[in-house]
């Protein structure tokens, strides 16, 4: 099991299913996340990786810069610290 730490709710959350992106696990959640797509392309679930690491189901198309990742196509590793925006 992982934890997804949102450090600007001090929320910690438990990733217990390797089988959602971190889009739809923070939707499961009613975590409020901006997104316009879930294919890597728009960029609009961009966010800050404060800590730990994610894997790309597929390459995001969208530029990111580093210490970013696109929620709509990542998975945890590890334990994760985000900061999302618009919260």
């Amino acid at each position: 099991m992982k934890q997804v730490k949102i450090s600007n709710t001090d929320q910690t959350l438990e990733y217990e299913s390797d089988r959602y992106t971190l889009l739809e696990f923070l939707e499961t959640q009613k975590i409020p996340v901006q997104y316009q797509c879930r294919e890597g392309y728009c960029g609009a679930c961009r966010c800050k990786l404060t800590c730990g690491e994610v894997e790309y189901q597929q390459e995001p198309l969208a530029f990111i810069r580093k210490g970013e990742i696109l929620l709509c196509c990542s998975k945890p590793l590890d334990d994760v610290e985000l900061t999302l925006p618009f919260i």
